[in-house]
């Protein structure tokens, strides 16, 4: 790839969503309370655009998560999940070192995309957004590259899109396989996420809706003034 063509590439990302670095994110947890309830599971998945300007998922990165200490843990979602935050063979770790490789991670693709900040992509973002936001604060991370309250929300979108807001049901929509053994794991409901925005975005793109046209002067609008 030639040095024009990577700054090409780059430098469309950077513009596609007003120098937001998209990065999908989804969280399993004990619970609905982010401020009580324990982050046990967390993936991300960042983006990158090739370059005819189609979005297409990159690096990702997955981590099983201790709880934190005096978290509470619901016994109704731990059955949803069916994890078990205490199995010997879990290999998980603090939530605050989960978040400084995840940021490590996010900070690099902004840094070579020349983006300015991160915004969370993920279905229902608002949840994920609030587990996120309140781990890094329990963990006293002062660099958190993510905007503390704008989202990508893929549910929406894909109301939008294809009428549906259930992922599994958005992504039999878009032709995207969807299992559903599968699901309710992070790494695996991120990574079809990600497809998912992928999907929408690139769908907006085929339909002509990116990039947008360059507005053109009215045949009878002069240099010194126009209509009104």
């Amino acid at each position: 790839m030639s040095i024009n063509t990577l700054e090409n590439e780059l430098s469309e990302l950077s513009e596609r969503f007003r120098g937001y670095y998209p990065v999908v994110i989804d969280v399993e947890t004990a619970g609905f309370n982010a401020q009580t309830d324990a982050l046990l599971e967390i993936a991300a998945v960042t983006l990158k655009m090739d370059n005819s300007g189609w979005l297409l998922p990159d690096e990702s990165i997955f981590f099983n998560v201790k709880p934190f200490a005096g978290a509470n843990l619901e016994k109704a979602a731990l059955e949803f999940t069916g994890i078990d935050p205490f199995h010997p063979l879990r290999e998980d770790v603090d939530e605050g070192d989960a978040l400084a490789e995840i940021f490590k991670m996010v900070r690099a693709g902004m840094k070579a995309t020349g983006c300015k900040r991160a915004i969370l992509v993920g279905h229902n973002a608002t949840f994920d957004h609030n587990f996120v936001m309140a781990a890094a604060e329990r963990a006293k991370i002062k660099r958190n590259p993510f905007h503390p309250f704008s989202t990508f929300d893929t549910s929406a979108l894909a109301a939008l899109v294809y009428g549906q807001t259930v992922l599994k049901k958005a992504c039999d929509t878009a032709e995207i396989e969807f299992s559903t053994k599968e699901a309710h794991n992070a790494e695996y409901d991120t990574r079809k996420t990600a497809e998912l925005f992928c999907r929408m975005i690139n769908r907006w793109k085929t339909l002509g809706g990116w990039p947008l046209p360059e507005r053109t002067k009215p045949d009878d609008e002069s240099d010194t003034g126009g209509s009104l």
